[in-house]
């Protein structure tokens, strides 16, 4: 599931960054130069920036998908949840309810999100970590978004988000593989909420939202626990809790989407 539509709506970017941006348009290699500077002047190594910037090439395909989007969210929520939440995902999410059970009461008892939420969120966003997470290199296709016009710079506090996560240790610049946006992970998150709400919750020093089943589900916890949920109230539309959810995906369909198969987990899948 692509989170091309936070992008849209402009979610805060965290990495710091000079004074001024980096031009956007003209010749790519001149804006790299550019943003390599911005990364320096940030605190980015000289070693990432080379490792990562070094060659780096614009990405048409990137482009192309971008300017075919239409609006992922134009169904009824009929049309959309029939597509999304069939018997297979349901039967698949009550297996990781009770596969990762302890550790779903952990993350609860810490954040006071609900496993049901975690585990639709999780199973709508990668198929529990078993779908298409994406193929592309983050930092080209952050660079090659960055680099165009028309949300310059919030691809430019992306990109530069993305570089810290390789500075942090938190993944290898091998392993910052992603989606059409720069998405990463099991859940999907763009790097700048990977770097705010990103938890090492299998305490091996790392927050690794590509690999660890704890960091994932716990990442993303701790998105809605600071986006203002409210351990245990009502996640039903007009409630505080699904408006919390906006933070995640703005799109009423999918928030509804979301709250429904939760509802379906947590009834044992009747």
């Amino acid at each position: 599931m692509s989170r091309l539509r936070i992008a849209l709506f402009g979610i805060a970017v965290l990495a710091a960054g000079p004074a001024e941006a980096a031009r956007c348009g003209g010749d790519f290699q001149g804006f790299v130069a550019a943003i390599s500077q911005e990364a320096a002047a940030s605190g980015i190594s000289q070693g990432v920036i080379n490792a990562a910037l070094g060659g780096v090439t614009q990405d048409p395909a990137v482009l192309a998908f971008d300017r075919r989007q239409r609006g992922t969210f134009n169904k009824t929520f009929e049309q959309y949840v029939a597509t999304r939440v069939g018997p297979g995902r349901i039967k698949q999410g009550l297996a990781m309810l009770q596969r990762h059970g302890s550790l779903l009461s952990r993350i609860e008892r810490q954040f006071g999100v609900p496993p049901e939420i975690l585990v639709a969120i999780w199973g709508l966003e990668s198929d529990f970590g078993k779908g298409d997470t994406g193929k592309l290199p983050v930092v080209r296709t952050l660079a090659t978004m960055a680099h165009d016009c028309r949300r310059t710079e919030l691809f430019q506090g992306e990109l530069l988000a993305a570089l810290q996560i390789v500075q942090r240790g938190d993944l290898p610049l091998r392993d910052m593989i992603g989606a059409y946006a720069g998405e990463i992970g099991q859940t999907q998150f763009l790097p700048s909420s990977y770097i705010k709400y990103g938890v090492d919750f299998d305490g091996n020093g790392h927050v690794d939202l590509r690999h660890s089943v704890p960091d994932v589900l716990a990442s993303t916890a701790n998105l809605l626990k600071t986006a203002g949920w409210r351990a245990g109230g009502s996640y039903q539309e007009g409630s505080p809790n699904f408006e919390a959810m906006r933070e995640w995906n703005r799109a009423l369909v999918y928030r509804k989407t979301i709250a429904y198969f939760a509802d379906r987990l947590a009834a044992g899948g009747n």
